[in-house]
């Protein structure tokens, strides 16, 4: 159940060498990272991955987001490279698998003195005899963290030849052992189910970005800087480049897997102002960030590999109280076909897997927490349509109808141990449409997500969450149907060449119905004015 905070914890020590290529300056020790919060440890891990994410080339991009107006031709790759990278190596992976796991325990037991890791056969028949049951670690922890482990056991399979689907089952094997065998803590639920399906999802696209980076035919300095970046972006990757010797041979190619894809980035900061239940006193305000990347081509269905088109944003903020990392929202398209292509109009419709991340933290005198929500494992239909690029403008739009295997989202009763939210599963629907005028001065764009989640296994009325043994209970939180519409504005105005002047507004309204309790209803909302570069 520690897993995800103890792997992050060897994957800074791993990389503590290595964080000058993306600009990070934070000292990393086994010292720091043992008395470090699970918090800070979330935000050490993005603060050494999204530099490296912005270090990805895109000199051969000439599209646009929120529309790809103008999508060049993705280069395939070479036959020979792609030929050599898809060789399955089964044994070198699973021993990759194995050895994470053995290192991960050995580094919590002897140098982090990790009471989970102190295992026997004994515990690991008890674990078996108790089977899974809900954890109480942190949304971070649970909801990326773990998902990012998972990220690393699929990696080993997909940096061995294997393919998306094939990887997935290394990110099964490599958590069902850890949750079994590797911990005292009787195995979680949620973790068996987050940690390969959400690794599944970061994995893909970690693997993606550090194909990016590589380019076997350099020599010195900048070699050295892209091996770094692919080894920060995918380790896996990295350790098996430094096993076979690719990591400093020089080849004709590139030695790319992928070619050189399409790749969209959109980088923003500026003042960011956030509030809750329209208390305009008790408003907080300071740095915020957002990156927004476009990989592949969404109307391109000839290929129906899983993730050969997806996008991912990112949120971040410097705020008092308030969490390093405030949204993440990834959609990957694992099949599609096209609908039509009429006269310049483009229509497909595709299955998509999504994760997505929304946490905040209290707000100012009433000390509340405006939402908090985690989907790691999600899946649906989506549609998208753009139409004719006509002289003036040019618009699409998209629609999205989930499945959510897993989700959490904010609890005002089940606030005890490490957690505040509630397990649960439900559906999803997104809708956004996008808009650009005047020969791409002008964009906007608006999007809503609502999320309706039930909690089903909740426990007894009138138990006492202060003195219960949080070992033995075993439920998804307050029993309850909760929902959250998220609905986001934004206005991006050219004032030269690829800087553009942004105005963000986002709204979020949470509703939760209690079995036990009152209904419970908020808002909250913020407001951002950034810099934009469009790369």
């Amino acid at each position: 159940m520690c897993q995800g905070v103890t792997s992050t914890q060897l994957f800074c020590f791993y990389i503590s060498g290595a964080t000058a290529i993306s600009g990070a300056t934070i000292p990393l020790n086994a010292l720091t990272l043992n008395v470090m919060n699970p918090d800070r440890r979330f935000s050490l891990l993005l603060r050494i991955l999204l530099p490296v994410l912005l270090f990805i080339p895109a000199h051969s991009v000439f599209s646009q987001i929120p529309i790809r107006i103008r999508v060049t031709e993705a280069i395939p790759p070479d036959s020979v490279d792609r030929e050599r990278m898809s060789k399955k190596h089964f044994w070198r992976a699973s021993a990759e698998v194995v050895g994470f796991n053995t290192g991960l325990w050995a580094f919590d037991r002897f140098i982090q003195h990790g009471d989970f890791s102190y295992i026997s056969f004994n515990t690991i028949k008890e674990n078996f005899r108790e089977g899974f049951k809900w954890d109480n670690d942190k949304l971070g922890t649970n909801t990326f963290l773990h998902p990012y482990n998972g990220s690393l056991y699929f990696n080993a399979g997909r940096s061995n030849g294997f393919n998306f689907w094939q990887s997935e089952l290394f990110a099964i094997a490599g958590s069902g052992m850890w949750e079994l065998f590797m911990e005292c803590e009787y195995p979680s639920t949620n973790d068996f189910i987050a940690t390969p399906i959400g690794g599944a999802a970061l994995g893909e696209i970690l693997f993606r970005a550090s194909d990016a980076v590589l380019d076997d035919r350099l020599t010195g300095g900048p070699r050295a800087g892209r091996e770094i970046a692919c080894f920060i972006l995918s380790p896996m990757r990295g350790i098996n480049r430094i096993v076979t010797g690719d990591a400093w041979k020089v080849r004709p190619t590139r030695g790319r897997l992928f070619g050189q894809p399409n790749f969209a980035l959109r980088a923003s900061i500026g003042y960011r102002a956030l509030q809750y239940n329209g208390h305009f006193r008790d408003i907080h305000q300071g740095l915020g960030m957002q990156i927004d990347a476009e990989y592949g081509d969404r109307f391109e269905v000839k290929s129906t590999s899983p993730y050969d088109y997806f996008t991912f944003k990112a949120q971040l903020q410097m705020m008092k109280t308030q969490p390093f990392l405030s949204q993440i929202e990834l959609k990957g398209r694992l099949l599609a076909r096209e609908l039509f292509d009429n006269y310049g109009s483009k229509g497909s419709l595709g299955l998509y897997q999504h994760f997505d991340f929304y946490d905040s933290d209290t707000i100012g005198t009433l000390r509340k927490v405006p939402f908090k929500l985690g989907i790691p494992a999600s899946v649906g239909a989506g549609f998208m349509f753009r139409d004719v690029d006509r002289k003036t403008h040019v618009f699409d739009c998209f629609a999205h109808a989930n499945i959510v295997a897993l989700g959490s989202i904010l609890s005002d009763h089940y606030t005890t141990d490490e957690r505040n939210y509630n397990w649960a599963t439900g559906f999803s629907l997104k809708a956004g449409v996008n808009l650009v005028m005047r020969k791409n001065r002008l964009s906007i764009s608006a999007s809503h997500n609502y999320y309706r989640l039930f909690t089903l296994k909740g426990y007894d009325y009138g138990t006492d969450l202060r003195i219960v043994n949080f070992r033995k209970l075993n439920v998804m939180g307050d029993k309850s149907v909760a929902s959250l519409n998220m609905t986001e504005a934004r206005l991006d105005w050219r004032i030269w060449r690829r800087f553009y002047a942004t105005l963000l507004f986002t709204n979020y309204v949470r509703s939760s119905h209690y079995r036990d309790f009152d209904h419970v209803k908020t808002y909250s909302s913020s407001l951002s004015l950034m810099a934009s570069y469009k790369f």
